[in-house]
């Protein structure tokens, strides 16, 4: 296989009909680091928006258990780009997402902004950072993948296009980022967890570069001092190496999934769909604030 055979391979399929193979192509096959990567900025964006922030702190679970939470997270989300709305693996990682999101009292605006972090942030790091921007095809696709993933969520009023997703994160970002300290409280714990999965003595060291890699809204949402331009300019312009590095290699010839990521550790030996993620307890860390019905993935 060349390099631009997957491409080519993609651009011949329909954005709309095809749109979650498409995106598994993109997730498991042309960006795997990028979209890891990614994804992690994306949920952590989130956090800068108090109302969801807060609401995270209350529950505790990327404070007290952030390892387990960041896994349950990947695992559910990438269970359904690797089997497909329609699969019994789908369905279940979805009824699971619902079980959880439908004992907390959040608003349709937050969830239909963390839906357009999966879609938006995706785009742009890949765009500023891998080893070729992405294609239209790819961006039609994963809006009409995250529609869909919206839909099964019973998210009203989910932007339609790209260009949507975009504008909608972007007006949300500019009215809602604000500071707040149980954010800020969730924010250091989540760079605490990726700082853990290196060297202790590296710690400092990747906290800057993860620093130099948010923007001065971020940064000043969560009131930390930014790197210096030094600092920033270094850390950017490495990992856009990596992705020019990434262009000259063979392509990949086998799928690669987060369940595969080595910084999923909460489950040597196994798990269940089912069993993963929180079953809150009414009373117990902020749960339940309103009870819904369980919402059947289909």
């Amino acid at each position: 296989m060349k390099r631009f055979e997957r491409l080519r391979r993609i651009r011949r399929m329909d954005p709309h009909q095809d749109a979650t193979e498409i995106y598994r192509l993109s997730v498991a096959c042309e960006f795997p680091w990028d979209f890891t990567r990614s994804l992690e900025l994306a949920l952590y964006r989130t956090y800068a928006v108090p109302s969801i922030g807060r609401l995270l702190a209350k529950t505790a679970e990327l404070t007290d258990r952030t390892q387990k939470r960041y896994d349950d997270t990947s695992l559910l989300l990438d269970a359904v780009v690797e089997h497909g709305f329609g699969s019994d693996q789908g369905k279940t990682a979805i009824r699971r997402i619902n079980q959880m999101h439908r004992a907390y009292d959040i608003g349709d605006d937050d969830m239909r902004y963390v839906l357009c972090t999966f879609v938006v942030i995706p785009k742009r790091w890949i765009d500023a950072y891998g080893w070729r921007r992405m294609s239209r095809h790819e961006i039609v696709a994963s809006a009409v993948h995250y529609r869909t993933l919206g839909r099964h969520m019973g998210i009203k009023d989910i932007p339609e296009t790209y260009e949507e997703f975009e504008a909608y994160l972007d007006a949300y970002e500019a009215d809602h980022f604000a500071w707040d300290e149980d954010a800020r409280r969730v924010s250091d714990a989540t760079l605490g967890l990726t700082a853990s999965w290196y060297p202790r003595p590296l710690a400092p060291l990747l906290r800057a570069a993860t620093l130099s890699l948010l923007d001065d809204s971020l940064l000043r949402a969560f009131r930390y001092t930014p790197p210096s331009a030094a600092t920033r300019a270094w850390v950017r312009r490495a990992v856009r190496l990596r992705g020019r590095a990434v262009r000259l290699m063979p392509p990949r010839h086998t799928p690669h999934f987060a369940r595969q990521n080595r910084e999923i550790k909460g489950y040597p030996y196994g798990y269940r769909l089912a069993d993963l993620g929180t079953r809150p307890v009414p009373g117990v860390r902020g749960c339940p604030v309103r009870h819904m019905p369980d919402a059947e993935a289909g």
